[in-house]
């Protein structure tokens, strides 16, 4: 397994899934998202897996500010997550192509 938790330092899932792995000893990666960000290709990769729609937190303080969901094009989207990382649904947990966001154990358990 090559894990790969991408989140925000404040998230709670994301501290969730971090801890899931590390009791189990399962080795990780973790990206913080606000620092370091997605790369066109790992975004492709996650968009691919789950979704552009599934990768927007709507309960986020930013989603309504940003205007995102009046956003017609959806380049505009991406450009926009982008621009704030704080709009992203975490965590995006990763293992190759397999992706989950937020906390799922259930899934995670069959990827062994």
């Amino acid at each position: 397994m090559n894990i790969q938790i991408y989140g925000l330092s404040k998230c709670f899932d994301t501290k969730k899934a971090e801890r899931y792995f590390k009791e189990r000893r399962i080795p990780f990666q973790r990206i913080d998202l606000e620092k370091v960000g997605l790369s066109p290709r790992e975004f492709e990769t996650v968009r691919v897996a789950i979704g552009l729609d599934a990768m927007i937190n709507t309960k986020s303080k930013d989603y309504e500010a940003s205007f995102i969901a009046h956003l017609a094009y959806e380049q505009d989207v991406v450009d926009k997550l982008f621009e704030n990382p704080k709009l992203y649904a975490t965590p995006f947990v990763r293992n190759g192509k397999q992706v989950t966001v937020g906390y799922h154990p259930e899934i995670w358990e069959t990827w062994k």
